[in-house]
C-alpha cells in the first residue's frame, strides 16, 4: 500500500545552490547535465547563464551526491555548497535544463557578483543583531525582504521592508525610488536562498546606501542553523512543497500568518 504523503518517511533529498562566475560552452554544459540527471532519474531545475549557474534538484542521496561530483569536477565550481532538505515525494514534475540571459534576472548587466559580493552577515549574527535591536555599533537596523510580494506575505522577518514587487526585475526601480529611506541605518537584505541579494546588496551599494548587508544563506540557512526567532510564517519554495516551515519541512498549515506588510 503506498504511504500517504503526509505521513511518508523523507527519503527525497532536495538541494539548492548557486554560483556566480563565467562560464562558456553553455550548449555543452546543458547536454551533459540534462543527460546525466536523466540517467540519474532526477527532477528539478538548472539555469545556465554566462553569470553563473542556479540549480534546485531532488532525488536519491547517490544521485544527488552523482551530479554534485560532476559539477564540482570544474574548478570554477568545485565550491559549490548547497543546501539540502528532505521530504517524503518527489517535489517536481519534470527535469529542466535551460540556459539563460541571468540566472537571476535584474536587468541591471552592471552589476556582477563574480567581481566582488557585498558583505554579508551569518544567520546568528542577524539573531544577536535582532536580540538587541541594532548592529555591533548600535545603529538601527532595516530589515528588507527581497523578494515578491505574494512570497513575502506568506512569511517574512517580523517588521521588515519589501517593496511589493511581482517579479525581481522590479527590484532596481524600486530602490532608486527610494534610496533616501535608507539613510542612517544599517540594511540587511534577505530571499529565500540568497541569490538574489548577491544583486540587491550590490545595486544598493550603487546607489549611495553605505551599510548593505546580505543574510547568508538566505530565509532557508536561518532557519537551519537558528530555527524562526524573529520569524512569521513559513517560506515559500518554487517547487511543489510550496512552503517549508523552519524545520524545512512543508508546511501543514499550522504555520502563523505573518505580521501585516510595511510599505516604508
Amino acid at each position: 500500500m503506498t504511504t500517504p504523503p503526509s505521513t511518508a518517511t523523507p527519503a527525497v533529498v532536495n538541494i539548492s545552490c548557486y554560483k556566480f562566475v563565467s562560464l562558456d560552452d553553455l550548449t555543452g554544459w546543458q547536454a551533459r547535465l540534462a543527460a546525466q540527471c536523466a540517467a540519474l532519474q532526477l527532477k528539478g531545475t538548472i539555469l545556465l547563464a554566462p553569470e553563473g549557474i542556479n540549480l534546485f534538484l531532488a532525488g536519491t542521496r547517490q544521485a544527488i551526491d552523482a551530479v554534485m561530483a560532476t559539477l564540482r569536477a570544474d574548478p570554477r565550481l568545485a565550491d559549490l555548497c548547497p543546501k539540502e532538505s528532505l521530504s517524503g515525494v518527489q517535489p517536481f514534475k519534470r527535469m529542466k535544463v535551460k540556459i539563460k540571459r541571468e540566472i537571476i534576472t535584474l536587468n541591471r548587466p552592471q552589476i556582477r557578483p563574480e567581481n566582488g559580493r557585498a558583505p554579508a552577515v551569518t544567520p546568528e549574527r542577524l539573531r544577536a543583531w535582532l536580540d538587541a535591536g541594532c548592529d555591533d555599533e548600535g545603529r538601527p537596523m532595516l530589515l528588507l525582504d527581497t523578494r515578491n510580494a505574494f512570497e513575502r506575505d506568506l512569511g517574512s522577518f517580523a517588521d521588515c521592508i519589501d517593496f511589493r514587487i511581482a517579479k525581481f526585475s522590479e527590484f532596481a526601480p524600486a530602490v532608486e525610488a527610494r534610496a533616501a529611506d535608507f539613510a542612517g541605518h544599517t540594511v540587511v537584505t534577505f530571499c529565500t536562498g540568497g541569490i538574489r541579494c548577491e544583486k540587491a546588496a550590490l545595486l544598493m551599494h550603487g546607489y549611495g546606501i553605505e551599510r548593505v548587508y546580505q543574510l547568508e544563506g538566505g530565509i532557508l540557512k536561518y532557519f537551519e542553523q537558528v530555527g524562526d526567532a524573529h520569524y512569521e510564517g513559513g517560506c515559500f519554495v518554487f517547487d511543489e512543497r510550496e512552503v517549508l516551515g523552519s524545520d524545512l519541512r512543508p508546511s501543514d498549515g499550522t504555520i502563523a500568518p505573518p505580521s501585516a506588510p510595511q510599505h516604508r
